[in-house]
């Protein structure tokens, strides 16, 4: 009778020392540049606060001092060299004042470009006086086109008016036999009148507006014109 066969176990390679080498090889590199990094990361010595208290004291700490919160503080490096200067902290009502005038000086500035930039858009314009006759003579003349054309129609309208008179002669001695229709035309005709009139009126006011605008550029451009480069006057 045969034995059963034997369960047997395959045997475990050893492991390769080598690995083993590199990985401890790893770690002590690792150890080493960690130590440099923590070394190299050392922060530098502080520095040297100074200043002069309100009862004229010269305080130093190796700190911001509290006593000069209020007033202007040096930080000096350690050779006495000034590393910074720290501003005083301001209160809360010193620094919504501050803020204000940051504020208005902010819009002081933008006052000055927007100055700047008409400025230049103005001379662009009208770069010479002959331009700017030229410009003021233009605009003057479309608004007497339509004062022209407004006093033509009244003329117009004064003709009309007068064949209306000359119809309402029949009705003189009661003009309320007058037709509705008769009526009706004179009253239309005294209001377009009156339209055209007023039409001429504003357009006079629009020249009165047109000179004064003309005659405050002039005074602007009086100084831009004599600082142009090729204006300036010859000896």
């Amino acid at each position: 009778m045969n034995a059963s066969p034997s369960h047997t176990r395959r045997p475990v390679a050893p492991r390769a020392p080598g690995r083993w080498c590199a990985l401890a090889a790893c770690a002590l590199l690792w150890g080493t540049t960690g130590a440099l990094a923590q070394g190299s990361g050392t922060p530098a010595p502080g520095g040297i606060y100074t200043c002069i208290d309100a009862h004229g004291r010269r305080l130093t700490s190796d700190r911001p001092i509290p006593a000069c919160i209020d007033r202007e503080q040096r930080e000096l490096n350690r050779d006495g060299t000034v590393r910074r200067i720290i501003p005083p902290t301001l209160t809360a009502t010193e620094r919504e004042a501050h803020e204000a005038r940051e504020r208005e000086a902010a819009l002081k500035r933008q006052r000055e470009r927007d100055i700047q930039r008409r400025d230049q858009a103005l001379i662009t314009r009208y770069p010479d006086k002959a331009a700017h006759d030229a410009g003021r003579a233009e605009e003057l003349a479309q608004t007497q086109i339509v004062i022209q054309a407004a006093e033509h129609r009244i003329t117009e309208l004064g003709h009309e008016r007068k064949a209306l008179d000359d119809e309402m002669e029949f009705y003189a001695g009661n003009p309320a036999k007058a037709p509705a229709k008769l009526r009706r035309a004179l009253t239309d005709n005294a209001e377009a009148v009156a339209t055209q009139r007023r039409a001429i009126a504003a357009q006079h006011d629009e020249q009165r507006r047109i000179h004064a605008r003309f005659d405050a550029e002039a005074l602007r451009l009086q100084p831009l014109w004599a600082a142009r480069p090729g204006d300036a006057p010859r000896r």
